[in-house]
């Protein structure tokens, strides 16, 4: 998938894909990006209807021109004792914050989980997360009820405190795993019955049941992935007792 934010040349396409009447998933496909990339191009740049390149291009330029001046430089991360570049571990938050967006996550969230992610500690208060990405306690507050929605993140009281910290799970990436298995045996049930409904030896309904044996595969290969991270996790617990501990989620 190809990184950085969307170029001239991008736009044009965008807006010729809404021109010949694609939606934003296929003009997605056609530039290896996500629909929603294109989804929020398009809806704050316009609409659909209203939507033209140079001046999509021309607004961007202009918002990152203002919000440059606007946002003083974020101070570098700090090193925590363990002998790293600061600026370094600044700069690839950055980067992999632009790579969470281009997975679809909204940008200020995105800014959350990776600030928490090179955090060694993975836990920060909000007042923590207002100092390092210089934002205002609304933002970290809208960002953090998204990500606790998600299952991305959980809230503690700080011990000895009425202060609550927003801890990241060592394993955040398995609740959205899990979702999507869960959506996928939906996914397989639906064209299983799509593929009764119409006639297995019809076109919609061998679609249908093409889309199924897919999927089914699909499953199989996750649950596989899934028993051997169980392995791996219990593996490492018994060389490290009480140091890891399997998500009760991999079970069910």
């Amino acid at each position: 998938m190809p990184g950085g934010r969307l170029t001239d040349e991008d736009r044009q396409h965008i807006a010729a894909g809404l021109a010949d009447g694609l939606g934003y998933a296929e003009i997605g496909r056609r530039l290896g990006r996500p629909a929603s990339t294109i989804m929020r191009e398009v809806t704050r740049n316009g609409g659909p209807d209203d939507y033209g390149a140079d001046r999509a291009h021309e607004a961007t330029r202009h918002r990152a021109r203002r919000h440059k001046q606007a946002q003083p430089p974020a101070p570098p991360i700090p090193d925590s004792g363990h002998g790293r570049d600061p600026q370094a571990v600044h700069d690839f938050a950055e980067s992999f914050t632009d790579l969470l967006v281009q997975q679809g996550l909204p940008r200020m969230e995105a800014r959350v989980l990776a600030v928490l992610y090179v955090t060694d500690s993975g836990a920060l208060t909000a007042a923590d997360l207002v100092q390092r990405l210089r934002v205002s306690p609304a933002s970290i507050s809208h960002a953090v009820a998204f990500l606790e929605q998600q299952g991305m993140l959980k809230r503690e009281r700080v011990p000895g405190a009425r202060r609550e910290r927003y801890v990241i799970d060592d394993e955040m990436w398995l609740p959205s795993l899990l979702a999507s298995l869960q959506m996928n045996d939906a996914l397989v049930a639906a064209s299983q019955r799509g593929a009764e409904i119409l006639g297995a030896t019809t076109p919609a309904g061998a679609r249908f049941e093409s889309s199924a044996e897919l999927l089914i595969l699909v499953t199989e290969a996750f649950r596989q992935v899934m028993e051997r991270w169980q392995q791996i996790l219990a593996a490492r617990s018994a060389q490290h007792p009480g140091t890891l501990t399997t998500r009760d989620e991999l079970t069910h």
